[in-house]
């Protein structure tokens, strides 16, 4: 890949690019069934990879799925899913929230999660409309991508920041070629199942799962974009 030269200044049509980009990035539910070329899949993970990482590590392994791959996982996920003694014997291997939570943090989880739920006409007793919203996580969605994402057990807490900052790169790249994207940490409660499937070996741990396509623009959870906390509200200026 050839790299553009760094100390250009972008032109106002490139900044609004780089910032429609990541304003437009927020997680879609639905996907329409359009295929993803393999080419335009490894463009954005090659765009994605010049993402830092501490003394150049690249800590990322990526496993794309796609056909009957994808489908023969999604369904061995869901049928556990929707057991619940099968169900029962999976859990996380890492704590992706708080063990305990506190405001704001729970109060923006539980605003996102009603705020889904209304558009889909999700009620608080509706536990079986509950389960199925969350199982469709293993579904991907319906997009004809999902991405499997590992980390060798060896790397520490510096890498997983590095692997955040590939994954903001693979979700912003794939808005530059019309694609949008959802982040899933629903994925690692079947760590297990998951290793067994792709054949990781032991010292590959299970980082997270997302969905890749494009957007199905009539779904109305796909409208569902979350509020963001203004710059002063989480920023101090000290001079």
């Amino acid at each position: 890949m050839s790299l553009p030269d760094p100390f250009l200044v972008p032109t106002d049509a490139q900044t609004a690019a780089v910032e429609a980009a990541i304003q437009t990035r927020h997680s879609m539910r639905a996907f329409l069934p359009t295929p993803v070329p393999r080419d335009l899949i490894e463009r954005v993970l090659e765009v994605a990879a010049r993402a830092p990482s501490g003394t150049n590590t690249q800590p990322w392994q990526v496993h794309v799925l796609t056909g009957d791959a994808k489908d023969r996982l999604a369904d061995r996920i869901q049928a556990c899913y929707d057991d619940p003694e099968a169900l029962a014997t999976h859990s996380e291997e890492y704590h992706y929230y708080p063990r305990e939570w506190v405001s704001p943090y729970i109060d923006r989880r539980r605003k996102v999660g009603w705020d889904l739920y209304g558009l889909l006409g999700i009620t608080k007793t509706d536990k079986l409309r509950m389960h199925e919203q969350h199982g469709r996580n293993y579904r991907f969605f319906d997009a004809p991508v999902g991405l499997m994402f590992t980390i060798d057990r060896v790397m520490r807490q510096g890498s997983w920041l590095d692997y955040g900052m590939f994954l903001q790169n693979i979700m912003i790249a794939a808005r530059a070629h019309g694609l949008h994207t959802c982040p899933q940490a629903a994925f690692t409660q079947f760590h297990r199942l998951i290793a067994e499937d792709l054949g990781l070996g032991p010292e590959q741990m299970l980082v997270c799962g997302m969905s890749l396509g494009y957007a199905d623009p009539q779904a109305v959870e796909n409208t569902l974009v979350t509020e963001r906390e203004p710059v002063s509200g989480f920023t101090r200026f000290i001079e």
